[in-house]
């Protein structure tokens, strides 16, 4: 096992490559109480290893949910307050895995910050993850299907292809 902190394993190289992020997750799948400390990497003033740390929390939320329930509210309080594309797509889907285990309270104040990154975000990916959780909520709620499909129609015109291709699916789905 390596000393070296997960920041440190997070950092370096190329935006777009895992680094060692698999490694990370590793690690914590096989000893859960590291959790924290990934979770911590959050925070860190490397944006490359904010990136990486989204990318094996959703890699271990889909592998154990459960171990990311003691972390809903602090998604909603404070992850969703980082200005960065890759945290606000990550929580796109934290919150579509995690909904089932959320309260009231917590899937109402995820909703809002799913549509508020609908109306304020321009990044392809936060649009067209937000977009998919909020259609799979939207399927039992009629009233954020009314609020999401005027949003679908603005979002079926964007130049970018994925995010109309994707809004035009959407909408018509849930027609």
């Amino acid at each position: 096992m390596t000393s070296e902190s997960f920041e440190e394993m997070l950092a370096g190289g190329h935006p777009n490559s895992l680094g060692r992020t698999i490694e990370v997750v590793d690690i914590v799948l096989a000893d859960s109480t590291r959790l924290s400390d990934l979770y911590n990497c959050y925070f860190s003033t490397d944006e490359i290893v904010r990136l990486r740390t989204s990318n094996a929390i959703k890699r271990i939320s889909l592998e154990n949910p459960e171990w990311l329930i003691p972390y809903i509210d602090k998604l909603i309080s404070e992850i969703s307050n980082i200005n960065q594309p890759s945290a606000q797509w990550t929580l796109a889907n934290l919150f579509q895995t995690l909904s089932i285990f959320m309260s009231e309270s917590q899937r109402n104040s995820s909703k809002r910050i799913l549509q508020k990154n609908l109306e304020t975000h321009t990044d392809w990916i936060v649009l067209n993850n937000t977009m998919d959780t909020l259609s799979k909520w939207a399927e039992k709620d009629l009233t954020l299907k009314e609020w999401l499909l005027p949003h679908l129609e603005r979002l079926a015109h964007d130049p970018r292809k994925s995010v109309a291709g994707r809004a035009k699916k959407i909408k018509a789905k849930l027609m």
